[in-house]
């Protein structure tokens, strides 16, 4: 993969919720990178950003946004982490959002794509350029493989193959990145409430007695969808994603290698080692 950053500049990121912009900003660090952290209001944790270059705001208010990351010398610059779609309510809008009030309005009637696609448009208009993971820190992919203990057995690859074909479907409607799959029969698909509401949703399903297929079947299959612009919202897994597994009695879970953000995978592997559970790198 050829790098297409400017290794002498800091690196903007527009920081979310969870831990994957602390992820990303460590393996920055690593690389000699210096990470600054835009901390969007209501989504990123004010706790783990205070070790790290930062500022706070709103989302919405991208000319300022963007004069503070041209302040700091950043020309690169990533969007990263969790972040509920916003109703139009809560934006806070600064003068340049004002102008741009047509095209956020397009954006927020599409799909999540499409919004996080005119997003970026904006900021690349801005004079930024607008990478993702996979040229920042592809160390943070998932690789091909089996990482657990457990490895997968002929029904949940089959389950997985039935997942994985389920997500290109329905890709053109921007709906979700992952769906369950339990011997061969399609449980759920995730929606915008994202994958630990998927799992969640299963987890009730059993306890209400509606899903009856017994515990440490099924997978959780992850894939981004058909034509998706991979800098923007790769999906993501982690150890809260196999604490999730287990309470929705899952066998496992396996994700597109190469195409799928793993925020803390020694913690990750060694939860579902634990628990028993595989977690399998599917070949792009």
């Amino acid at each position: 993969m050829t790098d297409q950053t400017d290794n002498a500049k800091p690196v903007g990121l527009i920081a979310g919720g969870g831990t994957l912009p602390f992820a990303l900003a460590d393996s920055l660090r690593v690389r000699g990178r210096v990470p600054v952290l835009i901390g969007l209001k209501g989504y990123c944790d004010p706790q783990r950003i205070a070790n790290y270059r930062h500022h706070w705001y709103s989302v919405g208010q991208f000319g300022t946004i963007m004069r503070a990351l041209r302040d700091e010398g950043c020309s690169d610059i990533t969007f990263i982490g969790t972040l509920v779609r916003p109703a139009l309510r809560d934006l806070r809008f600064d003068w340049t959002a004002v102008r741009l009030i047509p095209r956020i309005l397009r954006g927020l009637r599409g799909g999540d794509d499409h919004l996080l696609s005119a997003t970026a448009r904006v900021f690349e208009q801005g004079g930024f350029r607008v990478l993702g993971v996979r040229e920042l820190a592809p160390d943070l992919l998932m690789p091909v493989g089996c990482l657990t203990s457990t490895q997968p057995d002929a029904a949940s690859l089959a389950d997985a193959v039935t997942g994985r074909a389920l997500l290109q479907a329905i890709s053109p409607f921007d709906v979700g990145q992952a769906a369950v799959v339990i011997d061969g029969h399609v449980v759920s698909i995730e929606d915008i409430a994202g994958t630990d509401a998927l799992l969640a949703r299963i987890k009730e399903l059993r306890a209400s007695g509606r899903l009856r297929a017994k515990p440490g079947r099924g997978v959780l299959v992850k894939a981004p969808k058909q034509g998706q612009d991979l800098r923007l919202d790769l999906p993501a897994l982690g150890p809260v994603t196999v604490k999730g597994l287990v309470e929705a009695g899952l066998a496992g879970m396996a994700v597109v290698a190469g195409h799928s953000v793993v925020a803390e995978p020694q913690a990750m592997v060694e939860a579902a080692d634990a628990a028993g559970l595989f977690i399998v790198g599917l070949d792009s």
